[in-house]
């Protein structure tokens, strides 16, 4: 009788209901906000072939089968229920509007706030609603009052609108004042707005913004070059309470209940779960206190901890009570991160067991995160931080003291008034310090300008069969490193070069304003409505172009907005139709109807109306009207997110 051979990789129940839901409510909204891929069902092919016992049974196949199904079909079910919740409530027009403050942020005379528990017209809407006020003042747990125009949220198209589904937000509105009517009985939102009122009165306000931001996660009061300079340096997680924020917390918990033995767990778990309360159940701290009382449950019952199965047990909770996370960046980079230290951490760790300790635990450590969130990054924010490692080697140890020092010193000042001043005085140098060194500290190098495309699928097909999850001979690995190598190299090429005919990206900003790069072999051209900021632009160009622009071509009824815009975009000259006073010296602005770059011809037929001409075909941009004149391809402002390839009369979209 032949023994059997172990499966290639061991059967975890818990990770594989994790993966049936996650591939469910993928599967849903893929199909139903966007396009769907034939690469996408590849990591799923391969998940269920490497479950299987050899020789596989056909019994066992088919249960392996049904059950994945089942679980897929519960994904789905969340997934289409949160889409109808999402299109319940009021239609958009003018509406009296009460809402609950659950965020707050001041800055230059008006406030931006996020409201729930929304009632308009007295009839309750659901979701919440995105506020811009004309005042200062508002606090987190406010009730507020006012008479607004509503502005209705659409479903997610084509990766547009995707973070507003994951959040509820359903409205937008603007008012130049609000009634504060009552306050919240909410503890954990009293204790927020307590928390920014205290930062704020004792602390310079960069201070106290970061501050706030390190504790609650709330850093929309982050000043902008801060912001950005953090998140180019790759250290923005420690401003967004991630599970590193949540581990300190139940770690400093866990040795101070330490005569409870171990129970301890319990207290810890609890002060975790209140902490993560007070942040608005951000996934990432959600999904730490659920790691972490799995952990402590196993470890008060003498059981063996599995990484992978905390991990999956967390999955399926957030899933469950929120499916539309599945689509937020955060929730991707959280679990990313944590499934790149199951996959090889132990590997990098062994790899580099010649270092000292310390050394080798952060490396392998922060090398296992980078490599599996690497595409995230790119494909959410359009770069990736080429200083993440360095930075965070120096970050990371410093962040218990920090946060810890942080969180009593504010509560005790939220306590004590009297001693508020002198306790914060501490943090804030701490703060103070790291501002001055991130102010004077240049980290822009990143790796930025392209796109993965299906490479994305390719780099996490070689993770999972690379990894020592997976039971593989060597000469196996070496020739799937080499295929998978080869993979990636022609899905970034396809995605990003073009080697012949003529290649049209479109951009459609959610703020407002449209955009479309034009990219022949040698040249590219970017044409910008006005309507869009430079900040769209520049989101638009990190996923799509790394390279000089030929030249910027504005459209629209206001051109010289325009132009200021295209100005500062880097380009050899900007094109407009009519002759106008700008102001600007040193870019070279073009004033006339056609213009010819290389085999391509463009021609204005109005104002917010342009003609390309290329080879055997025709394309008509007319971001701001929905009439097309005869052109083989019609670009309006509802084709964001779409790719379009014309060569040779034939017209491709991908």
């Amino acid at each position: 009788m032949k023994p059997v051979l172990p499966a290639r990789i061991n059967f975890r129940p818990v990770l594989f209901a994790a993966f049936g839901l996650a591939f469910g409510i993928f599967l849903f909204f893929k199909i139903k906000f966007g396009a769907l891929r034939a690469s996408d069902f590849l990591l799923c092919a391969l998940f269920l072939c490497g479950i299987f016992r050899r020789p596989v049974r056909f019994k066992s196949a088919a249960a392996v089968f049904c059950a994945f199904a089942m679980f897929a079909s519960v994904g789905a079910g969340l997934a289409f229920a949160q889409t109808a919740r999402f299109s319940y409530g009021v239609p958009a027009g003018e509406y009296k509007v009460s809402g609950r403050v659950i965020s707050a942020a001041e800055e230059n005379g008006y406030s931006s706030l996020l409201l729930d528990c929304l009632y308009a017209d007295g009839t309750p809407s659901g979701g919440k609603l995105r506020l811009r006020v004309g005042q200062e003042g508002v606090k987190v747990g406010d009730i507020v009052a006012f008479t607004a125009t509503l502005k209705r949220a659409e479903l997610p198209q084509n990766g547009m609108g995707e973070d507003a589904f994951a959040s509820d937000l359903r409205y937008t509105a603007s008012v130049s004042i609000c009634e504060v009517t009552d306050r919240t009985k909410d503890p954990f939102l009293l204790l927020n707005a307590k928390l920014y009122e205290t930062l704020h009165e004792n602390m310079e306000k960069d201070e106290a913004d970061i501050a706030y931001a390190l504790l609650t996660g709330n850093g929309r009061g982050l000043d902008g070059e801060f912001s950005e300079g953090v998140r180019k340096g790759g250290i923005a997680h420690i401003f967004a309470v991630s599970g590193l924020h949540i581990g300190i917390l139940y770690g400093a918990a866990y040795l101070l209940f330490k005569p409870l033995r171990r129970w301890r767990f319990i207290p810890a778990a609890a002060l975790a779960l209140c902490y993560s309360a007070l942040c608005a159940f951000s996934v990432s701290s959600l999904r730490a206190v659920c790691m972490c009382t799995t952990a402590g449950a196993l470890r008060a019952m003498g059981a063996k901890r599995d990484f992978l199965e905390s991990i999956a047990l967390a999955a399926v909770i957030v899933l469950v009570l929120f499916p539309a996370q599945w689509l937020a960046v955060g929730f991707r980079l959280s679990f990313g991160a944590c499934l790149g230290l199951a996959l090889f951490a132990g590997s990098f760790s062994r790899a580099l067991s010649f270092l000292p300790k310390p050394l080798s635990k952060y490396l392998s450590a922060n090398v296992s995160v980078q490599l599996f969130t690497f595409p995230i990054l790119i494909e959410s924010f359009g770069y990736w931080s080429v200083w993440g490692t360095l930075l965070n080697f120096f970050v990371i140890p410093c962040l218990p003291v920090l946060f810890l020092g942080l969180l009593v010193c504010a509560l005790f000042a939220s306590i004590v008034p009297p001693a508020a001043a002198f306790v914060c005085l501490f943090p804030e140098g701490m703060l103070s310090l790291m501002t001055l060194v991130l102010s004077v500290s240049d980290f822009s190098f990143v790796l930025t300008g392209f796109s993965l495309g299906a490479g994305a699928t390719v780099w996490y097909l070689s993770c999972v069969l690379l990894s020592e999850r997976l039971r593989l001979a060597r000469a196996a690995r070496a020739g799937i490193a080499l295929l998978c190598a080869i993979g990636l190299t022609v899905c970034i090429l396809a995605e990003n070069a073009v080697f012949y005919g003529c290649k049209i990206s479109v951009y459609r900003a959610e703020r407002g304003g449209c955009a479309a790069l034009v990219r022949t072999s040698e040249n590219a051209v970017l044409l910008i409505d006005d309507e869009i900021s430079l900040s769209s632009c520049k989101e638009f160009l990190s996923h799509t172009y790394g390279g000089t622009l030929t030249a910027v071509a504005v459209l629209g009824e206001e051109e010289g907005r325009a132009i200021n815009v295209a100005a500062f975009l880097g380009a050899e000259e900007v094109w407009a139709r009519e002759k106008i006073e700008t102001g600007l010296r040193e870019t070279n602005i073009v004033f006339q109807e056609t213009f010819t770059v290389g085999e391509a011809v463009f021609r204005y037929e109005g104002k917010s109306r342009m003609i390309l001409f290329v080879e055997d075909c025709s394309a008509e941009f007319a971001f701001s009207r929905q009439s097309a004149y005869p052109a083989d391809l019609f670009v309006n402002e509802g084709c964001g997110g779409l790719i379009f390839f014309l060569h040779g009369g034939i017209i491709k979209s991908v």
